[in-house]
């Protein structure tokens, strides 16, 4: 097949019914700190794994399982990358994965959806929702179908035990409590090979 042969994407949300995987080579899962009060960094994590079944006619039967590895995460400077695998932060030894388990699906309106669920982080549960928007759906050139999403929140890191910091002498501290989630999905039938 060529990409010629790409059908045009959709937005009807009724062709969506179904179970899904994520495509790792084409999602991300993000997230987002304010570092020294005036500058950003931004990392992902590598390798995770999630199940969603997408329910079109009565969205709040839709429900999604994620499960990420902690040690695969990556803000593009190993040193900092390690500090985040410590204690200070992530714990990964002690805590290799992260869970978010869905609780409830809400159809806000014709493109956004609201996904409510449990996040755990080194053993703490708290509650988060995402919001969730729409973008498309698509039979690419290998006859898998697919939908994408893009959701974003916003979290205190403090929430999960996540505490470390370092005093700036301008004031202020070296990393922010709050954390925004990004999330840019490619979910593809779970029959199909990404």
């Amino acid at each position: 097949m060529t990409i010629s042969d790409f059908e045009a994407s959709t937005t009807a949300i009724q062709d969506l019914t179904g179970d899904y995987q994520l495509d790792p080579a084409h999602t991300r899962i993000g997230f987002v700190a304010r570092h020294a009060m005036v500058t950003k960094v931004r990392g992902t994590f590598k390798q995770f794994e999630a199940k969603v079944h997408l329910d079109a006619a009565n969205p709040a039967q839709s429900s999604a399982e994620l499960t990420i590895q902690v040690d695969s995460v990556d803000t593009g400077q190993e040193q900092r990358d390690a500090h985040l695998r410590t204690n200070d932060f992530f714990d990964a030894p002690n805590y290799p994965v992260m869970t978010f388990t869905s609780t409830g699906v809400e159809r806000v309106d014709d493109t956004t959806f609201r996904l409510a669920g449990d996040l755990t982080i080194k053993g703490v549960t708290k509650a988060v929702t995402v919001e969730f928007e729409y973008i498309g759906s698509a039979k690419d050139p290998f006859g898998n179908s697919r939908a994408g999403f893009e959701g974003k929140a916003t979290v205190n890191r403090k929430d999960w035990g996540l505490n470390w910091n370092s005093a700036l002498e301008t004031g202020g501290f070296l990393v922010s409590d709050k954390i925004v989630l990004e999330l840019d999905v490619s979910a593809v039938t779970l029959t199909a090979t990404p």
